[in-house]
């Protein structure tokens, strides 16, 4: 089962600063070991002009589980981690999630 991991990030104190740092981000990541893509995002602007729910996500794919959880043991997302949260001045979520399609939709335990 295909498994990725999201990193949610909220809106940040300087914007700017955020993009300016995004790249070289997500360079290093490329580098932990087991990565099969990464999906990047950014949150549309509200019409309103009110905050958005969040900034940017980014998924990291792996081929399951096991390989997601061996690869943040690894001196590249030892590397990468810490990077994210120094970027996050708004704040970070980082989930695990079970990838699913219209065609693989299971059943949950």
């Amino acid at each position: 089962m295909t498994t990725k991991i999201t990193l949610i990030y909220d809106n940040p104190l300087n914007p700017e600063a955020f993009e300016a740092g995004y790249g070289a981000q997500l360079a290093s990541a490329k580098n932990i070991p087991g990565i099969q893509r990464i999906e990047t995002s950014k949150v549309w602007p509200k019409e309103d002009g009110s905050p958005t729910p969040a900034y940017r996500m980014v998924d990291l794919y792996f081929a399951d589980y096991d390989a997601a959880s061996q690869a943040v043991t690894t001196d590249e997302a030892g590397a990468f981690f810490p990077s994210v949260f120094a970027l996050a001045t708004g704040g970070v979520r980082i989930a695990f999630a079970d990838v699913e399609t219209d065609s693989e939709q299971r059943p949950r335990p």
